[in-house]
């Protein structure tokens, strides 16, 4: 039975684009978009010297895979080096953050779940101080 509240394919332009700190975020799976579910996936390029300070997700549970470019990645006290190809698994209620400080851009996918999206989701926990390279 195909959906009634969203799409089951997404092809290219059909992603809900909005920016948060600069950063591209490209919404591929979410409600309203994809219909109803407990998932969400977005695509986010993060150019040269930008950055998601460090916040957590108190009721969501998260994973990162970088697509393209690298970046540095913070996950509770634990910060590396992350490059095309890598996971990155974030722990719900746990505080991240990424950094660019390279000259290229940073891609990934974030999937997060449970898809709860009311204005409580994201927790600040303040600027980050980009590491040295």
């Amino acid at each position: 039975m195909p959906p009634t509240d969203g799409r089951r394919f997404v092809p290219p332009g059909a992603a809900e684009v909005e920016y948060v700190r600069e950063s591209k975020h490209e919404w591929l799976v979410r409600n309203g978009l994809t219909g109803p579910g407990d998932l969400a996936m977005v695509r986010v390029t993060m150019e040269p010297g930008q950055s998601h300070e460090l916040h957590c997700h108190p009721r969501m549970e998260e994973i990162l895979y970088v697509v393209s470019g690298r970046g540095n990645q913070q996950v509770g006290e634990d910060q590396r080096e992350v490059t095309a190809g890598d996971s990155i698994h974030i722990p719900m209620g746990e505080p991240h953050s990424t950094f660019n400080p390279f000259d290229e851009d940073l891609v990934f996918l974030a999937i997060l779940t449970p898809a709860v999206f009311d204005g409580e989701e994201t927790r600040h926990l303040g600027e980050i101080t980009p590491p040295d390279r």
